[in-house]
Formats: structure tokens, C-alpha cells, sequence
């Protein structure tokens, strides 16, 4: 039997991909739902080459469509991260996901609710990270989670229900 195959920020997975050489680790989604799909991990940050460990990056600027900068040494990676996302999106057609698990709160895989910042270093309002909007902007009707969504039970069945109904 085929598995679905579902995108997921790579880091859910325990693999050490961080800007502080960590990871995120998910029990439940690798050991659980991982009996049930065939995952693909994905590392924005890591796949552009910005290495590991590495400096932190945030959001800035408009919410809507925010620039990505590196906290301390201000280098602005948006021309860059946008290119590769868009490059990854059009890879993971082939991929025939199913849906996509992003992680919470990264200014890249962030769905919503991640911190965008003004041009005073001041926390502003919340958007999307780049990927994620990039992601979704290809993807519009598949659907994604992050990971925190999955501890709501109402919400994790939700999210599996609409994996599965699809075709394989």
C-alpha cells in the first residue's frame, strides 16, 4: 500500500537543522503519524545554505509580504529566500504531497503569528514566513498545519481527514 506523502519542516522531525545546530523534535508526528504517511522533510534555511548552526534571521517590514534579515550582521537574504522557495515549490509537485507540516513561529515556515519586526528592531504585528506563504501560494487548496495546530485533537483530525480523502 502506498503511503500519503506529506511535506514537513525538517526540524519536526529531529533532524538538527537549527540555527542552533537543534532540532524541534515532534514525538508524535515522527513515531505516530509517521506509521501512517511517508514524510518529506524540508529545511528552508538549511537547503539555501545559511548553514548550522547560524545566526538567527526575522522578519521585517511589511507583514503582508515582510524582508528577512539576519538579527545581528543585518544581511537581507529576501531576493535569495524567495528564489530558492520558489524553486523548492516547484520540486515538490513532484513529490505528490498530500499536505504540509510547517513548523511554528520560523520566519520561514511560520503559517501566521510569527513575529515580523519595524525598521527600529521593534516587534510590529505577525505574518507568514516566506516559505510557508510561498508554499501556500503554489498550493492553495492542499492542506497544512503547523505543528502546534496537531495538539488540538479537533484540529489533528481535521488536518489527517483532509490528507486521507484525497487519492493517493
Amino acid at each position: 500500500m502506498t503511503k500519503a506523502r506529506i511535506g514537513i519542516s525538517a526540524c519536526l522531525l529531529g533532524i538538527n537543522v537549527r540555527y542552533d545546530g537543534g532540532n524541534a523534535l515532534n514525538l508524535y508526528l515522527r513515531e505516530e503519524l509517521g506509521k501512517l504517511v511517508e514524510f518529506v522533510p524540508v529545511c528552508p534555511e538549511a537547503e539555501l545554505g545559511l548553514g548550522i548552526p547560524r545566526e538567527k534571521i526575522r522578519l521585517t517590514g511589511n507583514p503582508q509580504r515582510p524582508r528577512v534579515f539576519t538579527i545581528h550582521t543585518k544581511i537581507d537574504w529576501t531576493e535569495k529566500m524567495e528564489a530558492w522557495a520558489a524553486g523548492r515549490v516547484i520540486s515538490l509537485k513532484k513529490e505528490n504531497l498530500r499536505g504540509f507540516i510547517f513548523k511554528s513561529s520560523s520566519p520561514s515556515c511560520g503559517l501566521e503569528q510569527v513575529k515580523v519586526y519595524d525598521a527600529d528592531e521593534m516587534f510590529q504585528e505577525t505574518g507568514a514566513g516566506i516559505f510557508a506563504r510561498i508554499f501556500r501560494e503554489h498550493f492553495p487548496l492542499l492542506p497544512v498545519a503547523e505543528e502546534t495546530n496537531l495538539l488540538n485533537q479537533a484540529l489533528r483530525e481535521d488536518f489527517l481527514r483532509s490528507i486521507f480523502a484525497q487519492p493517493v
